[in-house]
């Protein structure tokens, strides 16, 4: 049996740090070896903002044309290549002892076919991220673009997580491991398999957004804002009403920013005038109130462990946490139209739900993408439930080495729309 020492890299739409972990796969051991987080700058994490803005609904020949995306790229992977050689030098690593870097890229814009088909568009997904000049920069193989190959096949590319979960649950147990990121998802884990996964909606992408536009904060430390305020139920009502297509239409779904019009959402408050404590107490409660909403809609099929294991930085938030809990034990303000789908979900239950954080929660995501680069590099496919249920064997990720050619020409992936 072989082992397997990979870096996992994320910098997911919160675009807040580059997190790494250097991990151990042994069987069904996955031991986490060394992790490290770099900050964003704020001129690159603004810099990131702009392109996204700018990428919108572009064809890849578009986008590669923009005066600014050469320096944004190569700036992007240089400060994703310095964190992984500081890393190295940190921690005395051997980079002979690594097998290859899981390379997650950078999300711009998603057009997955749960999205396509309501407006009779061309699915695609954009992610930039040159693996080739990461691992000329690093000196060590990248595995990468992982959500390609999915997209080929008419899947929805993200959330990618779910098989990893399965993974991870031979250590935690089965249960519901739900993310908090910027935008939620949750897979649900039973008998040692991924039996559904999807998107939920919007998490940390409000309350990130709201805190950074009126106070020299990145997030809402220890939610100290958010406890100061009190929730507002009518600007509840609203802030679903806003993009109550997205919460309301099947399962699985992929969501992404551009989706939750965070700038009509935050316009909307200040010609409404809401205090700003409240607001983010509100913002708070809607990411909490969205993850029990989604998870209410469980194929009914399905026997449930009564285990919700907790992993991304958003549950860190006590406001958020707490919210999520109340509601999970049938305490808290639900809106009227969902009172009997939360009541309905909760009789499912047939003892109290335990909620926990993973012991595996803070590298979950970048740990994700060195169990993808594994499977690459075993020629073994990804075992999402929707590859699964259509019986389709999916390889992800491209395998790059270290060379000489310093012509990029994989800066954008290739499902990106043509």
């Amino acid at each position: 049996m072989q082992k397997y020492r990979i870096i996992g890299n994320m910098t997911g739409n919160s675009m807040d740090a580059i997190d790494l972990v250097l991990t151990e796969f042994y069987g069904d051991n996955i031991t986490d070896c060394y992790s490290y987080s770099c900050p964003f700058s704020a001129k690159l994490q603004h810099d990131m903002e702009q392109l996204r803005l700018l990428v919108k609904n572009k064809t890849k020949q578009e986008i590669l044309a923009l005066d600014c995306f050469d320096s944004i790229h190569d700036t992007y992977i240089k400060a994703v290549a310095d964190a992984i050689n500081t890393m190295c030098d940190k921690y005395h690593i051997d980079k002979k002892s690594i097998d290859a870097i899981g390379f997650h890229g950078k999300t711009l814009d998603h057009n997955p076919p749960s999205k396509a088909r309501k407006d009779n568009s061309q699915p695609y997904t954009l992610q930039i991220g040159s693996g080739q000049m990461l691992s000329n920069l690093t000196g060590i193989p990248v595995v990468y673009d992982f959500r390609s190959e999915a997209l080929k096949y008419g899947f929805e590319g993200a959330p990618l997580i779910a098989p990893h979960n399965a993974h991870i649950s031979k250590l935690e147990g089965d249960g519901c491991y739900y993310n908090g990121g910027n935008t939620s998802n949750f897979s649900w884990v039973i008998n040692g398999k991924s039996v559904f996964s999807t998107d939920a909606g919007p998490f940390n992408e409000y309350t990130d957004s709201y805190i950074r536009k009126y106070t020299n904060d990145n997030f809402d430390i220890n939610g100290k804002y958010g406890l100061q305020g009190h929730l507002d139920t009518q600007l509840l009502q609203k802030l679903f009403d806003i993009c109550k297509d997205f919460y309301e239409s099947g399962f699985p779904k992929s969501g992404d920013p551009q989706y939750y019009k965070t700038e009509f959402v935050f316009n909307l408050i200040k010609d409404e005038k809401h205090n700003f404590y409240d607001v983010v107490n509100t913002l708070e409660y809607f990411a909490a109130y969205i993850s029990v909403y989604s998870v209410c809609f469980t194929p009914n099929d399905l026997e449930l462990p009564n285990k919700i294991i907790l992993f991304g930085g958003g549950w860190k938030n006590p406001v958020v946490r707490n919210y999520f809990d109340d509601l999970l034990h049938n305490v808290g303000y639900i809106l009227p139209e969902h009172k009997n789908v939360f009541e309905s979900f909760l009789h499912r239950f047939n003892k109290n739900i335990e909620i926990i954080y993973s012991k595996y929660g803070e590298m979950m995501e970048a740990r994700m993408c060195a169990d993808m680069a594994k499977y690459k590099i075993e020629n073994k496919s990804w075992e999402c439930p929707e590859f699964v249920n259509s019986q389709k064997s999916i390889i992800c990720g491209v395998f790059v080495k270290p060379n000489n050619n310093t012509e990029y020409t994989d800066k954008i992936n290739q499902a990106a729309k043509q």
